[in-house]
């Protein structure tokens, strides 16, 4: 494998990994928001949203594909999700001001919003965002929210 490939494939895993298996306290869990419509109408609304706040997307992570790609590679026994993005990106201003209350909140940076669309469950949509800690990280939390439901349509 490429190089590239590789690097690319452990950063999706690295972002995936909070979302997928983190059952830890509350600041570990995601929050999620039902979509109603297609996966396709939920990503580009998301993509809109977060450029709608002066946002620019750094990466978007396609792990649906990297999952479906892997699956029997790695022994997988069920596909988790019809479709699955994590699009990433920061605001410097609450990050630095964030990190300037905690330099250790550098590892919620940077933050990511996914739409995911399940397998199961009739293929629901839904858009949503890690659960940041209470305090320093209020504001970005607030950020991810206020993104997330104007997506979800609340």
């Amino acid at each position: 494998m490429k190089p590239r490939f590789l690097a690319a494939l452990a950063f999706a895993v690295a972002l995936a990994a909070p979302l997928l298996f983190a059952r830890g306290s509350a600041a570990d869990e995601a929050v999620l928001y039902e979509f109603e419509g297609s996966f396709e109408d939920a990503a580009f609304l998301a993509k809109e949203a977060i450029v709608g706040q002066g946002l620019k997307i750094d990466y978007i992570s396609h792990v649906g594909d990297m999952l479906a790609r892997t699956k029997d590679d790695v022994g997988g026994t069920k596909d988790i999700f019809a479709h699955a993005e994590i699009y990433v990106f920061c605001s410097a201003a609450i990050s630095r001001r964030a990190m300037e209350k905690d330099p250790k909140n550098i590892a919620h940076c940077p933050y990511n919003l996914f739409v995911i669309q399940m397998s199961g469950e009739g293929g629901k949509v839904y858009v949503g965002h890690r659960d940041l800690p209470d305090g320093s990280m209020s504001e970005a939390e607030e950020l991810l929210q206020k993104i997330a439901k104007e997506v979800a349509g609340m």
